[in-house]
């Protein structure tokens, strides 16, 4: 990434906070979650999964299989980070179709963070501090 910002810092295009979670990690996935404390595993809720990640998002999940070959449609097989960074530095269709991917699989990550949240509601304050909870990304 580091040998692109130049080129990043160039570009037209919005970069979304959807987007941002799926390039840094920092989002609604298992990994993340567990690493702050909100989540007490790594598990992918979608698919049931040992380790969700944002890489695991992008390129394995099976839930976002439909979202994903549009995806690789347009940028190609490789969906290391790297090789995405790159391709959306290539061609402004191609940034597209990243941010679109992101924007359709993060939203629905984070509705249904918000449904177990809803089914799982919050303690009482007091507790609140000693029990690791979920994020609502």
């Amino acid at each position: 990434m580091h040998k692109h910002f130049e080129a990043w810092l160039k570009r037209e295009e919005r970069i979304s906070f959807r987007l941002t979670q799926v390039l840094t990690g920092h989002g609604c996935f298992g990994e993340y979650l567990n690493k702050i404390g909100r989540e007490v595993a790594t598990n992918c809720h979608h698919c049931g999964g040992n380790l969700d990640s944002a890489q695991h998002t992008l390129e394995e999940c099976p839930a976002w299989a439909s979202a994903r070959r549009v995806l690789v449609a347009r940028i190609g097989r490789d969906l290391s980070l790297p090789a995405v960074v790159k391709a959306m530095l290539a061609d402004t269709k191609n940034w597209r179709e990243v941010v679109s991917f992101c924007e359709t699989v993060m939203s629905q990550k984070e509705a249904a963070e918000r449904d177990r949240e809803r089914a799982d509601p919050l303690p009482s304050k007091a507790s609140r501090k000693q029990t690791p909870r979920r994020l609502v990304c």
